[in-house]
C-alpha cells in the first residue's frame, strides 16, 4: 500500500497527541505520508496536498470546501480525527468524497464525564468543598444533626429519576454506565425509535416533560441549527426550583446569560464542561467562580489514549479504503441534519 500518500493536518504537537510512535509506524506501513502543519488553508498548502490520496484531518485542520478540493485531483478520501464535520467540510465534499469520522472512541468517556458530573452534583460535593474553605466548623454539626447541610434535594443519585435530552452514543454509554445506580431515565430525542430502548430503564418524554419533571437534566444532544439554544430562559424558567443542569454535549444547546442568572439567583446550578460561544470560557465569566457552577474545559471526549483510539479508527477505515473494501464510519450529506 505504500504507493498511496497520506496527507496528515495538525501541528506537530497535535499530531503527537493522536500518532504516538508506534502509530507512526503504522502510517508508515499504510502509506507515503507528510506531516502539514499550516492551519490557514494557503495556496502554499494546497501544493503541499497536491499528490494526496487522502487526507487525515484534526480539530485545528482548515475548513476545506469544494473550491479547494478542485486543486487536489488525487484526493479521494478523508479521515477526520474527531466526531465534528460540519465546521470542517462543505456539504457538497460528502457527495464527492468518502468522509469517515471517529466518534465511537469518545462516547465512552464523554458519558463518564456525565456520569461523574451528575454524582458529583447529586451529593452536593462542591458545597461541602466550599463550606470547608471557611474558618468554620458549623458544616460537620449541621450535617451531623441533619444528614445534610442544605436543602438541595435527597444528595443521592441512587434511584433517582434523571432527565436526558439525546440518547445517542454518549446518551446511551451513560444509561449504560450508571445502570447499578438503578436510575429511572426519562428522555427526549425525536429520533429515537422505541425498539432502540428495549431493554432499557427509559421512558421516551416530549421535551417539555422532561424539563418539567428533570431535577437533574443532561444535555447530550447534537447541536444543529434546530437545536440552537434548545434550553433558553423561557425552558429554564420550567426546570424545577433547585435543578442541575449537566451539558457534556454542545454549548449552542444552552443560553448561557439565561442559565448564568439562574444560577446566580440559587435557583438553579449547573456542571458544564462545553460553553457557548465555543471555548474557551472568558477568564472573568463568572461561572468560572460562581456558587452552584462547575465548569470544566472541555475534557469530555478524553485524553491521550482517547486519541490513539481515534488515529487506530482512522487507520482502520483508510486501510479497507486503499484495500477496495467498505469504511465503516463513513458520513454522508443526508446525515448532517442530525449531526453537532
Amino acid at each position: 500500500m505504500a504507493k498511496f500518500r497520506i496527507c496528515v493536518l495538525a501541528s506537530e504537537m497535535l499530531f503527537a497527541s493522536f500518532f504516538d510512535a508506534q502509530r507512526q509506524a503504522r502510517l508508515t506501513r499504510l502509506a507515503r505520508w507528510e506531516l502539514v502543519t499550516s492551519s490557514k488553508l494557503t495556496p502554499k498548502m494546497l501544493d503541499a496536498l497536491q499528490a494526496a490520496d487522502a487526507l487525515i484531518t484534526t480539530w485545528d485542520s482548515p475548513f476545506l470546501d469544494e473550491q479547494a478540493i478542485k486543486a487536489l485531483p488525487n484526493l479521494r478520501v478523508i479521515a477526520h480525527c474527531g466526531g465534528e464535520v460540519k465546521k470542517r467540510f462543505s456539504p457538497g465534499l460528502f457527495r464527492k468524497l468518502t468522509i469517515v469520522n471517529t466518534p465511537e472512541p469518545m462516547s465512552r468517556p464523554t458519558a463518564e464525564l456525565g456520569a461523574a458530573l451528575l454524582l458529583y452534583s447529586a451529593r452536593n460535593i462542591d458545597h461541602y468543598r466550599q463550606a470547608l474553605r471557611k474558618r468554620s466548623n458549623r458544616v460537620y454539626q449541621t450535617a451531623h444533626l441533619t444528614g445534610a447541610d442544605t436543602a438541595s434535594g435527597p444528595e443521592t443519585l441512587i434511584g433517582r429519576e434523571i432527565g436526558m435530552i439525546g440518547l445517542g452514543r454518549i446518551g446511551r454509554s451513560l444509561v449504560q454506565l450508571l445502570s447499578g445506580f438503578n436510575l429511572r431515565w426519562i428522555v427526549h430525542d425525536p429520533y429515537v425509535k422505541p425498539a432502540q430502548i428495549k431493554g432499557l430503564p427509559v421512558e421516551l418524554c416530549g421535551l417539555d416533560s422532561v424539563i418539567r419533571r428533570s431535577s437533574m437534566l443532561v444535555l447530550a444532544a447534537a447541536a444543529t441549527p434546530k437545536s440552537k439554544h434548545l434550553l433558553n430562559a423561557k425552558r429554564l424558567a420550567r426546570l424545577p426550583d433547585g435543578a442541575v443542569l449537566i451539558n457534556i454535549a454542545r454549548g449552542a444547546l444552552v443560553d448561557l446569560d439565561a442559565l448564568t442568572k439562574e444560577v446566580f439567583r440559587g435557583r438553579l446550578r449547573c456542571a458544564i464542561d462545553v460553553t457557548d460561544p465555543e471555548e474557551p470560557l472568558a477568564v472573568d465569566h463568572p461561572l468560572r467562580s460562581a456558587p452552584g457552577a462547575i465548569v470544566t474545559p472541555h475534557i469530555g471526549g478524553g485524553g491521550p489514549g482517547v486519541r490513539g483510539e481515534m488515529a487506530d479508527v482512522a487507520m482502520d477505515d483508510l486501510q479497507r479504503f486503499f484495500a477496495g473494501k467498505p469504511v465503516r464510519n463513513r458520513l454522508t450529506a443526508d446525515m448532517l441534519d442530525r449531526m453537532t
